[in-house]
């Protein structure tokens, strides 16, 4: 099986003919079966917000969570990081409110990306392994920022080790150089789910930290040719995984949606159980 999802539903004008108003959750179900929710980086939802999120998406219907910033350690360099007690209340509290989406079948995956400086080292590694006893059987995946991770001569035991934790490794499109970014690696390590996340090649807005870095860091948007070598990427993957999901993340020019939805094509895909489409009737 073969999803397609965006990064939130609300900003994604394609789907709603570029009506200049915020995407709805009921109307972006009518085209793709998936969506990955960032908010809970920001904040731990309350259990009756994941609830309302399910009750206005098909059965059928599943999310990608992004965990919160405390559990990928991005507080480790700010002025007040979490002590073990908040960490534990953390995850628990996480673990707490996804329980509709556990219940009903509807959670795909839980989404640590971690910061450019969680590196490899023995501490970052353990961590790894805390975080599977923390949430259990919960499907995880892993998204690395820091090359060190994708060494040439470490890489094989670390596609080893998270496949014994049965998590799995994002496959990342982004730029990247010795320095930052890491490598396009279309690896199985969990054949339940293989989870690809592009995010775009603007390496002048990737890397480049000015004060408009977050508005332009994904300004990309894949031609037809880069999408048609992705989804042969995608369909020698396909028989030795349970399901694939593409999720596009290069959203700074509002390219995501037009490029998910030209991959569909490409990939002759027909979802299906989504919610009805809203028709223009005027």
């Amino acid at each position: 099986m073969i999803t397609i999802g965006l990064t939130t539903w609300t900003d994604h004008p394609a789907l709603i003919n570029n009506e200049n108003r915020k995407v709805k959750l009921n109307e972006y179900t009518g085209f793709l079966p998936t969506v990955e929710v960032d908010n809970p980086f920001y904040g731990v939802p309350r259990v009756t917000t994941v609830e309302k999120w399910r009750e206005q998406v098909p059965d059928d219907f599943q999310f990608i969570l992004k965990a919160n910033q405390y559990m990928t350690r991005h507080d480790l360099r700010t002025t007040h990081p979490a002590d073990p007690e908040k960490l534990f209340d953390v995850f628990k509290n996480f673990k707490a409110a996804m329980q509709p989406l556990v219940s009903n079948h509807q959670l795909k995956t839980i989404l640590f990306q971690f910061p450019p400086f969680f590196q490899r080292n023995n501490d970052n590694i353990r961590y790894l392994r805390e975080i599977r006893s923390a949430m259990g059987n919960l499907p995880i995946t892993i998204e690395f920022r820091h090359p060190s991770w994708y060494n040439d001569n470490l890489k094989s035991s670390i596609i080893d080790y998270l496949k014994r934790l049965k998590m799995t490794l994002a496959i990342v499109d982004e730029p990247h150089n010795l320095n930052g970014g890491v490598p396009f690696e279309p690896v199985i390590t969990n054949p339940s789910l293989v989870l690809f996340r592009l995010h775009g090649r603007n390496s002048k807005g990737w890397f480049q930290h000015n004060r408009n870095w977050r508005s332009q860091r994904t300004l990309y948007r894949y031609n037809d040719q880069q999408l048609h070598r992705l989804a042969d990427v995608i369909n020698k993957m396909r028989p030795h995984a349970k399901e694939i999901c593409v999720i596009f993340n290069n959203n700074s020019g509002k390219d995501a949606a037009p490029n998910a939805l030209k991959l569909k094509q490409i990939l002759n895909l027909h979802f299906h159980h989504l919610a009805p489409s809203q028709l223009n009737l005027f």
